[in-house]
């Protein structure tokens, strides 16, 4: 249908028609769009020249992440790599920087400001690189669960436990009642911790996360964990399944883990004979029990390091790295393949490009602040205090 014709018809696009349409923008789920300057052309043969120019210029004032799930283009100028939370604290332990610029995506830069000083600046790229497992739980609607729970006489015996990847409001949400953070990494400590503090624990935003912990590794059965559901009344939850449950998992989950699928293993393991599957516990139950290994992005890394030659692989991750690491270990022999066939990066962390951190670094250098992710004072006290019990894990 022409414009003209739905004007005769008087058709008035919804909001949602225009978002999908591009041209309108959803505040909610993104921090920004729009970089306050011209981006470089992602043509321009000097991109690479002119980002360490500006990086040397910047010297020791300067201190560049980059995240496991970056575009080669960018981690050629980290100067360390690593999940969210190592970078976070990387960017501590580096009070000397007066900036730190954050390849990656919102949350994580919201956790490296939490923890470095106030005097050290966080700078994302790209203020649009979200991640939307973070976006699928907000303030309004957790404390609207929370009130939930307390109807359904609960609260009381609940520990929240919030994964890294979620907003500084969520981490905040999380220190004031008493929870704590936990990474893929240390996901078990972080649960055996919260259930000696309380019979319940609300776990956000990742469901599979928290399912696979739960029932892999602590022997929780599927019959103990809910899906609370943000979207309808309750949470789709009634009272008795509130109280009858020991894990409730938010409604929550990775856009790229969230593709593997059954099938995708079944598929390689008739393709490449002998192959080891090893996926990461973003991904769905079905997935996880199914695979040979399973463990987090450093896990994943380590376990390739010290995989005999001549082995043969298929990562359940994003593939920035599944091909990085393929490229890398190939001269030793190791077969490297990504899980699935259909091609999945992480959309939003590959925002963060070469011509947003040229204009990023350059701004810099020329003395103008760009893209600062702050954290307002309140929120951090909480959010840091949801870390610092995290910090204390045995």
């Amino acid at each position: 249908m022409t414009t003209a014709q739905t004007q005769e018809l008087d058709v008035q696009p919804t909001p949602l028609a225009l978002l999908l349409l591009g041209r309108e923008a959803d505040p909610r789920s993104e921090r920004g769009v729009e970089c306050p300057g011209d981006l470089p052309s992602p043509s321009d043969p000097d991109l690479v020249m002119r980002a360490r120019a500006a990086k040397e210029k910047l010297g020791d004032k300067v201190f560049v992440l980059g995240h496991h799930y970056q575009r080669d283009e960018v981690i050629q100028f980290a100067d360390v790599t690593g999940d969210s939370f190592k970078l976070a604290r990387d960017a501590a332990a580096r009070p000397e920087a007066e900036y730190i610029v954050f390849c990656g995506v919102h949350f994580m830069a919201e956790s490296a400001d939490i923890l470095t000083g106030d005097d050290q600046k966080v700078v994302l790229p790209d203020l649009a690189a979200g991640c939307s497992m973070a976006d699928m739980a907000t303030a309004e609607q957790v404390a609207e669960c929370w009130d939930v729970l307390t109807e359904a006489g609960v609260a009381e015996q609940v520990v929240p436990v919030s994964y890294m990847n979620s907003s500084a409001d969520i981490k905040a949400f999380t220190g004031k009642h008493g929870g704590t953070i936990c990474t893929s990494s240390n996901a078990k400590r972080a649960l055996d911790w919260a259930f000696e503090q309380g019979e319940k624990v609300l776990f956000l935003p990742d469901q599979h996360l928290g399912r696979n912990t739960a029932v892999r590794d602590m022997g929780m059965s599927l019959d103990d964990c809910v899906v609370y559901n943000p979207h309808k009344p309750n949470g789709g939850l009634t009272t008795d399944e509130l109280r009858a449950a020991r894990m409730i998992l938010w409604r929550g989950h990775c856009s790229v883990h969230g593709r593997f699928s059954l099938d995708s293993v079944n598929d390689v393991r008739a393709r490449i004979p002998g192959v080891n599957v090893l996926v990461h516990p973003e991904c769905k139950h079905e997935v996880v029990a199914a695979a040979d290994y399973v463990g987090s992005t450093e896990y994943i890394i380590k376990a390739l390091e010290a995989a005999p030659a001549g082995s043969k692989w298929a990562i359940g991750t994003e593939l920035n790295l599944v091909r990085r690491l393929a490229n890398r270990f190939a001269p030793e022999g190791k077969e490297i393949v990504f899980l699935d066939k259909t091609v999945c990066f992480c959309s939003t962390m590959n925002r963060i490009d070469l011509p947003h951190l040229v204009w990023a670094l350059e701004s810099l250098a020329e003395g103008n602040l760009v893209n600062r992710i702050e954290v307002d004072k309140e929120t951090e006290a909480f959010a840091k205090l949801a870390l610092e019990r995290m910090l204390a894990l045995p």
